[in-house]
């Protein structure tokens, strides 16, 4: 069953929020990284590489956590459980649709190494719950 989210919470996954994405390691540690993040309805979307140690996990493993902290109220918070699907349709749009929102650039302006980048992929995460303080 899906679960909603708050709209203290969407306004916040609206705002320039760094989110915090936990995946599962093959020997079932976590694996943590920060990243930019986008809010379509109650989903999230993130974007990484195909590459990249989160891509694999949740190829394999498609359960994960989220947390969202907004920087000025730390105390305040939410942890969004859920599953992810990966697509690599509409990657490179995510990703430079995310640098806007996040630096005002696309991303090949932001980050020009990016030409470098293996090809992109959308995560999509389905929450499945919420908890916390948002």
């Amino acid at each position: 069953m899906a679960a909603q989210l708050s709209d203290a919470l969407k306004d916040l996954l609206d705002s320039k929020v760094f989110v915090t994405v936990a995946t599962v390691q093959p020997d079932g540690s976590p694996q943590v990284s920060p990243v930019w993040v986008k809010r379509d309805g109650d989903d999230l979307l993130i974007s990484t590489t195909v590459d990249r140690r989160k891509a694999k996990n949740l190829r394999r493993d498609p359960r994960v956590t989220v947390v969202a902290q907004p920087a000025d109220a730390p105390y305040t918070y939410a942890e969004i459980r859920g599953t992810a699907e990966l697509t690599t349709e509409g990657g490179q749009e995510l990703i430079d649709e995310l640098s806007v929102k996040y630096t005002g650039k696309p991303y090949a302006e932001f980050n020009p190494e990016s030409a470098k980048d293996a090809e992109r992929l959308v995560v999509r995460i389905r929450p499945r719950k919420v908890v916390g303080r948002l």
